[in-house]
């Protein structure tokens, strides 16, 4: 599955939220974390993703500053 790659460099990175395969063959998700490191899991994701992964394009809509984090780790949703 793809998406581990996506948990593992979540994790790595310490940024929290959860990752879907879409039955278009796309990928959705949400990433919670400090700007820097959510910033660094975009640039991953747009740049480099899972090996088997072909990235036509990113879009990442609805930022906003958060008080909180809505989740304690990262995870693959089905």
């Amino acid at each position: 599955f793809p998406n581990k790659y996506t948990e593992q460099e979540a994790k790595k990175l310490g940024v929290v939220g959860w990752v879907k395969n879409t039955s278009q063959g796309t990928v959705t998700g949400q990433v919670q974390g400090p700007e820097e490191k959510v910033n660094e899991m975009k640039s991953w994701l747009s740049k480099v993703g899972s090996p088997s992964s072909r990235i036509d394009k990113t879009n990442f809509s609805n930022e906003k500053e958060i008080s909180k984090l809505d989740f304690s780790d990262f995870n693959t949703r089905y």
